[in-house]
């Protein structure tokens, strides 16, 4: 795939799937800013493979769960990259914690939505002004849990990842004159991550790889090539799409 000087941001690439797009990003040809909320050094790792490649790469902190911090990130990317962002990777996001309907506080509740789908909204918005002229890529991170309702404790997770999906296909509508396309990516069980390390147990890890057709857990590169070919001109007439990731386990 190339997207030699592509200009390409990922939220939350520091870590887990977002490092793994990042560094596909890279491999590609693109130019990279890597956003990161609290893995400096993931990010920075990025960053330096980037440099060693002979490419442009930039590691950017923002919390995005305040615009005031999202409005700055955005702007500070934009200025590195000359004003023209290309391709843009909504990937940051969080389960925070398994919590049942009966026992979660609105507090949490909101803390879920507000970094799954309240962040793509605004970082969309605000990254959208450098794509009008040349058109652009968005690819936003949905999940299986969209589908299915996500397991124990996850209702907030899953609410906020359908309100994902279905937001960028109604964004996709908007943009289309612009010739920016808009489309989801929606992994299912993918290991090797934070995600999974932090929120499922053993026995979880083998009973949902037992699941899944293909018999085993993703990892952070299949998610990646699929983001490559969303972001790359193959891709061009394909908008408010979502491609499932998850080795069989949901099938539409």
């Amino acid at each position: 795939m190339d997207l030699k000087g592509k200009k390409a941001i990922v939220t939350g690439g520091g870590t887990g799937i977002g490092k793994g797009i990042a560094l596909a990003l890279a491999d590609a040809g693109a130019d990279v800013v890597v956003h990161y909320g609290s893995n400096c050094e993931g990010a920075q790792e990025v960053v330096r493979y980037l440099e060693e490649k002979g490419q442009k790469g930039i590691a950017i902190k923002a919390d995005l769960l305040k615009k005031e911090q999202i409005v700055p990130f955005i702007q500070e990317a934009a200025d590195f990259f000359h004003q023209k962002i290309d391709i843009l990777v909504n990937n940051a996001g969080h389960l925070v914690k398994r919590v049942p309907v009966e026992e979660m506080s609105e507090e949490l509740w909101h803390q879920i939505l507000d970094i799954n789908v309240t962040s793509t909204f605004l970082v969309s918005q605000q990254t959208i002004p450098y794509m009008k002229e040349d058109g652009g890529k968005i690819i936003n991170m949905t999940s299986v849990a969209a589908h299915n309702g996500g397991g124990p404790g996850a209702a907030a997770y899953a609410a906020s990842k359908a309100a994902t999906l279905t937001f960028s296909k109604a964004l996709a509508k908007e943009v289309a004159p612009y010739q920016i396309n808009v489309n989801s990516v929606s992994p299912g069980f993918i290991g090797k991550t934070p995600f999974h390390d932090t929120f499922t147990t053993n026995e979880g890890r083998v009973n949902t790889v037992k699941s899944i057709p293909l018999q085993r857990e993703g990892v952070p590169k299949d998610v990646a090539g699929a983001v490559l070919y969303l972001a790359s001109d193959l891709a061009n007439y394909i908008t408010g799409e979502t491609i499932e990731i998850n080795g069989g386990m949901y099938m539409r």
